[in-house]
Order: structure tokens, then C-alpha cells, then sequence
């Protein structure tokens, strides 16, 4: 974790992830975090989902795009990164629904046009949750269902606390992490904020929460880690929240 200097520019997630997006597709479609925990928990989470309309939020290369429409769903998919979608577009097909766009901006989409959306690891990028959890409502037809991971707020808050760092955890804070993949490095901003911050911003935008979930991770995980699954008895660790919003 790097801090911020206090006036010191925050760097933009489109260039990171533009500069880190081979490496990143790589490690989505087979690494431990995303084929053996993140993906197959939103793809239990979303349940049948044969002719829904779903959204697609920061699709990245479009593994869990994929995923669900084999299942049968009508898929869009958006993210703010052109090189991401470029990996997309190789990996999903010229017919794919792909477009480059912002959810810190609004959407391009009338109100009601999805059954489903699914943020997959994208909230945490974001300092206010207010504007974009709204333009997610509006795009939602009432009872439609928003499906959101990200990195768990007691993990990150413990990693901090344990190397040293005296963050609070009920305040919002800014986190600069450095990362490196297929040979190239970004510098990525992230907001880590306490539960109850999350569940406010949520149910404010109009949604009702169902499930918050803590999953375990694919049983072939044990292998890949068993110094972290090795006293675990179902294959659980802190690392991703998981939660399913209905539209009020």
C-alpha cells in the first residue's frame, strides 16, 4: 500500500488497467482470486438466469460475461478501460454487446432496460458510491437484482493493522496499491470503507440487501493455498464480500 501525498494527483483506472490489461487477462481467467473464488461465487449468487437482461459493469475481458451468457442470459457489457474491452471483443465475439464507458459518468441506457446488473470488483474504485449506485437503480426494472463484490473492508483493515499502518477503520480512506502483471506495472486507486458504509449507500439508492455472503472458495482452492485453507474447515478466508440487492 502506497499513501497519497496530500495534493498529489490520483492516478486514472482506465490507464492503469490499459497498461496492465494482458497481464490482467491472463491472471483473471485462471488465477486462485477470480477461477476459484470471485467468478464462481457471483455465477451461484446470480442463480438461473435464462432470458434476463443483465449488465455487465467493468466486464474487463468478459470472463463472467462469458459465464452468463452460456446460461442463457442477454449480456452487456461496459467498462472504462479500451484495451480491456479490446480483449473482450477477441474473446467474446464481434456480436458481443461491448461498450466503452464510465460508472462514475451516467449511463447510456433508458431506465428499466436490465433484469440484472453485476458490479464484479469495480465499487471499491469509486470515493462516492451515491451517483453510480443511482444510475444502477435507474437501469434496474423494479425487483431487478444488483449483484456486488468487493474486497472485504475487515481484510483489508487487518492487512493494514498488521503492517503497521493505524488507519480507522469507520472512516473512508484512499489506497494506492502497485501492481504487476505480464511484465508491466500500474499504479491503481482504491476507497476502502467500513460495512456500514456500504449497507447505507445501498439501501439510500433504493435497494433492499437479501444477502451479504463470505463464500467458500472452490474446493480445488485447498490446493492452490493450503497455508491459508489449511485449517479451514469449508474453504472460507477473508477476501471478497459478496451482495445481492433487490430494486425497491
Amino acid at each position: 500500500m502506497t499513501p497519497v501525498p496530500a495534493g498529489h494527483p490520483i492516478p486514472t483506472q482506465p490507464s492503469g488497467y490499459d497498461t496492465i490489461a494482458d497481464g490482467y487477462t491472463a491472471e483473471n481467467e485462471t488465477g486462485l482470486l477470480h477461477a476459484y473464488y470471485n467468478r464462481p461465487a457471483i455465477l451461484e449468487l446470480a442463480g438461473d438466469v435464462a432470458g434476463r437482461r443483465i449488465l455487465d459493469v467493468g466486464c474487463g475481458s468478459g470472463p463472467l460475461f462469458a459465464a452468463l451468457r452460456d446460461r442463457g442470459a442477454t449480456l452487456t457489457g461496459i467498462d472504462s478501460s479500451a484495451r480491456m474491452l479490446e480483449h473482450a471483443r477477441r474473446r467474446l465475439g464481434g456480436e458481443a454487446n461491448l461498450l466503452r464507458a464510465d460508472l462514475a459518468d451516467p449511463l447510456p441506457f433508458p431506465d428499466a432496460a436490465f433484469d440484472d446488473v453485476v458490479a464484479s470488483l469495480v465499487l471499491h474504485y469509486l470515493q462516492d458510491w451515491a451517483p453510480p449506485l443511482a444510475e444502477l437503480r435507474r437501469v434496474l426494472a423494479s425487483g431487478g437484482r444488483l449483484l456486488v463484490s468487493v474486497e472485504h473492508p475487515f481484510a483489508n483493515f487487518l492487512a493494514q493493522r498488521l503492517a503497521g499502518d493505524t488507519t480507522d477503520y469507520f472512516q473512508t480512506r484512499n489506497r494506492i496499491d502497485e501492481w504487476t502483471m505480464g511484465g508491466q506495472t500500474a499504479r491503481l486507486s482504491f476507497w476502502d470503507r467500513p460495512l456500514h458504509a456500504m449497507t447505507d449507500a445501498f439501501t439510500a439508492a433504493g435497494f433492499r440487501i437479501s444477502v451479504i455472503s463470505e463464500p467458500p472458495a472452490l474446493p480445488a482452492a485447498r490446493d492452490l493455498i493450503p497455508e491459508v485453507l489449511g485449517e479451514s474447515i469449508d474453504n472460507r478466508f477473508l477476501c471478497f464480500l459478496f451482495f445481492v440487492l433487490h430494486a425497491n
